[in-house]
């Protein structure tokens, strides 16, 4: 893919890479049996999920202002993926108290650093067919931010169907080419609901987004002033210490809903996006790939490809289908 980077000194782009993918174990597990984190495994047996979030990071920003949050017990896996980012730059978090804190956490590190950054909160578990159509958003968004200190700007994808797993952000007005305003978030509606909302104009919520690091924290309001003032500056033994204390808390419900008043959503045309958050789900893309691009890649032999941990989980269910219908039909 052509690296085209924005061109502004004080974009940082922020994967966020600390999440388990639990909702995946059935298909991340290695040769040893061992579950490794969905942003660790490839879609093929290629690049994993987070080395391709960090060539999406790499179209809006320089390498030494991409950053990326992780979890201590996930250090095996990370390391040699993050060792070519200055040390600064991989922020590790010594427990999971959820995305909130998984967020926070990094945005006051990059607030030290360059108090008047512009910041792009980039997932590390989504995968895109057509990398340059996010790239041209991401470029978008973080113009946008630039020239808008106060507002935040969210991508919404644009939908291929109604999802009841996913969330959705109702725009409220239509538009595929300028930001606007935000009514508000729907989390995992029913299938019904899902229709309206796409009926009314919602994208789905890709939990990507591009604002100053000043309003963004800003979003941490008064609930968070301790674990903000405990959190600064420190790390080692004394962040342990306060993530201990910390109550797990989630950044699109208990963080974003509630201030759609800051936010206004871009769209992102349809680019094969999907955050693979279920087997149903790589088993979708999978379909929707042409053979030509079902592709094996020798140089990864250490990630797991969800690929084939799909085909061997299916074929064995085929197997057992099998066997039961054998079972209950004898032949004669």
């Amino acid at each position: 893919m052509r690296i085209n980077v924005n061109h502004h000194s004080n974009t940082w782009a922020l994967v966020l890479a600390a999440g388990e993918g639990s909702r995946l174990r059935g298909l991340t597990r290695n040769e040893q049996g061992v579950v490794v984190p969905k942003q660790f495994c490839s879609l093929q047996g290629g690049p994993c999920l987070l080395q391709e979030a960090l060539q999406r990071a790499s179209t809006v920003t320089p390498l030494d202002q991409i950053c990326s949050v992780v979890a201590e017990q996930h250090r095996q896996w990370w390391t040699p993926i993050l060792n070519y980012l200055p040390e600064q730059n991989v922020i590790t978090q010594p427990h999971n108290r959820g995305t909130a804190y998984g967020v926070l956490l990094p945005l006051l590190r990059i607030a030290e650093r360059d108090p008047d950054a512009i910041v792009i909160l980039l997932p590390a578990d989504h995968y895109l067919r057509d990398e340059e159509t996010m790239a041209a958003s991401l470029r978008h968004a973080a113009d946008l931010a630039h020239s808008d200190l106060g507002t935040i700007y969210l991508l919404g994808m644009e939908p291929d169907g109604p999802d009841t797993e996913l969330g959705y952000i109702l725009p409220a007005t239509r538009s595929r080419d300028t930001a606007v305003n935000v009514l508000r978030f729907v989390e995992k509606p029913s299938e019904i609901r899902a229709r309206v909302l796409l009926d009314q104009g919602a994208l789905w919520n890709v939990f990507i987004m591009a604002a100053s690091v000043r309003i963004l924290l800003s979003l941490f309001d008064e609930r968070y002033a301790a674990s903000i003032a405990a959190m600064r500056g420190i790390d080692g033994a004394n962040l342990d210490s306060v993530y201990r204390d910390l109550k797990s808390a989630d950044f699109s419900r208990e963080v974003l809903e509630g201030k759609e008043a800051l936010m206004k959503v871009l769209t992102v045309p349809r680019c094969g996006w999907t955050d693979l958050g279920t087997p149903e789900r790589v088993g979708l893309i999978l379909e929707q790939l042409r053979a030509s691009e079902l592709a094996s890649y020798p140089y990864f032999p250490a990630h797991v490809s969800l690929a084939d941990q799909y085909m061997r989980v299916h074929l064995n269910r085929g197997h057992a289908r099998s066997r039961s219908s054998a079972a209950m039909h004898p032949s004669p």
